[in-house]
């Protein structure tokens, strides 16, 4: 968790943003595509993937340190006018600006992977809580590890709960007097020879002792064999594993189960990234001067969507045996509602709207890895969890890069084409006031109507498909979770 409290930097960039479009003389458009090589940085992790199964974890750690370091300083150097923009001499500036954020952002992919995989090894049995526990806490700064499976322990992680809380409850208290004064249960079945084996053997075979149950498959597996040499039934080898085991990535690829979470994945939380990323610019055009309070607040806002999500999604799974993927459904219908305020501009909407999309956006990264890790099991889940984290930079990629910074642009050029006609009119004495080396910056809520209303509606489909979801893997989650239950 601590680890995790130093893997937060990428959720500062909606503060810096303004800053860096100022000092830069960025448009939009190009303050969108550094957005955009945030967010692959941060979500590209196969390196991490790979160097961590070969590196101590301290090495790994330490890779990611470097590169976070080296990445942002010079961002910071060049900013500030302390440095030049690398020489890199094929590329435009606000190229090579991408470069080195995508570099900085990478390195958080070392410590998502290093401490991820391995409390998902360690607490297999609370995949939910330990999932928004350890991935809530890089909001603060705003693979294979040792498995050793430990039992549940109930008092240790509502004590967690408490504290965070209560320190998220302390600091969203500050900001707001301020602004206002001035979180495995993986099919462990025996190995067979025929799927129709898994599929068909009597349901009060699972409730046998461990040792009568082998007994009683075996049992059936010859009488499968003497049937097939009979012909009286058609045998069909197995191909590959069944939800709820452990899939390679490559298995995993073919199933539309896997492709179902992905593109749920892109439109709810890629929209909610984009919001993130462009928090500085929105504040703004909605009269805001002090975007960084926004920031902190979608930032806490985040943080409880992990907790909540983790939390409420453990207690589906486990009270009801329901499939998880459906209080993803409701994080998505909430960031709905969130992207309609953000549209409308109705007083207040800066607030509330980021309240439903943090905590919305939130929720998803505590309720899809545990998700993935029920359906597709642990033995490669850092492979598949880095591959599913794709979805944030291509949703970001698709509503920031080409959506948000296309209309935003189009309204800002639409109001300097305004404002200079008043200015000749007028006669002003000021007529340099908007120069042609002024950034471009677009006032009300015009600005980001039709995009917020454009993520709104794809949050909609991302329902859709998680409730899609939600109905092909009912059984997967009645066979996992329904025995305990009973």
């Amino acid at each position: 968790m601590w680890i995790q409290s130093c893997a937060g930097i990428g959720y500062l960039f909606g503060s810096i943003s303004p800053v860096i479009k100022s000092s830069l003389n960025y448009n939009q458009r190009q303050l969108a595509s550094l957005g955009v090589a945030k967010d692959l940085g941060d979500s590209v992790g196969f390196l991490a993937g790979s160097l961590s199964e070969i590196l101590p974890l301290w090495g790994a750690l330490l890779v990611g340190a470097v590169q976070n370091l080296v990445g942002y300083g010079w961002v910071w150097l060049v900013v500030t006018g302390r440095a030049p923009v690398m020489p890199l001499w094929a590329l435009l500036p606000h190229q090579k600006m991408c470069i080195l954020i995508f570099i900085g952002n990478n390195g958080e992919t070392y410590f998502n992977t290093v401490a991820l995989v391995s409390c998902v090894q360690n607490f297999p049995k609370s995949r939910g809580p330990v999932v928004g526990n350890t991935k809530r806490l890089c909001w603060i700064k705003p693979v294979g590890g040792h498995r050793q499976v430990r039992p549940s322990d109930v008092t240790s992680f509502t004590f967690v709960y408490s504290v965070c809380l209560l320190l998220a409850a302390y600091l969203m208290g500050v900001m707001l007097l301020e602004d206002l004064v001035d979180l495995s249960h993986t099919v462990e079945s025996p190995e067979v020879i025929f799927s129709e084996l898994e599929d068909e053997k009597p349901k009060e075979v699972d409730l046998l002792p461990a040792s009568e149950r082998q007994k009683r498959i075996a049992q059936l597996q010859a009488k499968l064999f003497q049937a097939a040499a009979e012909g009286a039934v058609r045998v069909k080898r197995r191909r590959g594993p069944h939800r709820g085991e452990d899939f390679t990535l490559m298995q995993a690829l073919i199933k539309a189960d896997f492709w179902l979470i992905f593109f749920s994945l892109l439109l709810g939380s890629g929209s909610g990234l984009t919001v993130i990323d462009n928090l500085g610019q929105m504040s703004q055009s909605l009269g805001y001067d002090h975007a960084h309070i926004f920031v902190s607040m979608i930032s806490i806002w985040n943080f409880l969507g992990r907790v909540g999500g983790g939390y409420f999604s453990e207690i589906i799974v486990r009270d009801y045996a329901y499939p998880r993927p459906v209080a993803m459904a409701i994080a998505q219908l909430v960031m709905a509602v969130g992207h309609i305020f953000f549209a409308f501009g109705w007083p207040g909407a800066m607030y509330v709207g980021t309240l439903l999309i943090g905590v919305g956006y939130g929720a998803h990264w505590a309720i899809v890895p545990a998700a993935a890790s029920e359906l597709f099991g642990l033995k490669k889940f850092g492979a598949l969890y880095n591959f599913l984290t794709l979805a944030n930079p291509a949703g970001s990629l698709v509503f920031s890069g080409l959506i948000a910074s296309s209309i935003y642009d189009r309204e800002a050029e639409k109001q300097a084409h305004g404002n200079n006609y008043l200015i000749q009119n007028s006669g002003s004495i000021f007529p340099g006031m908007f120069g042609p080396n002024e950034p471009l910056k677009c006032e009300g809520s015009v600005c980001y109507f039709l995009t917020s209303m454009i993520m709104s509606g794809f949050c909609i489909v991302a329902v859709v498909l998680s409730m899609i979801l939600v109905h092909r893997t009912k059984i997967v989650y009645s066979n996992l979770y329904g025995k305990s239950r009973g």
